[in-house]
């Protein structure tokens, strides 16, 4: 095992530092929504009606199937569950 070290587990997964900003932004969203789910006590159903999505979609996003989302999609479910989204550009390293 090497010592090399990561600033976060995206960039330790994914050798393209575009791949794994696009990871780090989806996972961040899901976060996000499944915290507002968890805090609204939804359920799944509810949350699907509220995102105007299927049950599944609901279950592949609160068991984390990152794969399974595109930025955009995250991005219009957060807005339509009442978040707000703020994305900041900067320079890359």
């Amino acid at each position: 095992m090497s010592g090399k070290r990561f600033d976060n587990v995206w960039d330790a997964i994914e050798n393209d530092p575009r791949q794994a900003e696009d990871l780090k932004l989806r996972a961040s969203l899901m976060v996000a929504l499944r915290e507002k789910i968890r805090k609204q006590q939804w359920t799944q159903a509810e949350a699907a009606k509220r995102f105007n999505v299927t049950q599944p979609r609901i279950s592949a996003l609160v068991t984390g199937k990152i794969d399974q989302f595109s930025v955009g999609t995250l991005i219009t479910m957060a807005l339509k569950s009442g978040l707000h989204v703020e994305m900041t550009i900067s320079e890359a390293a």
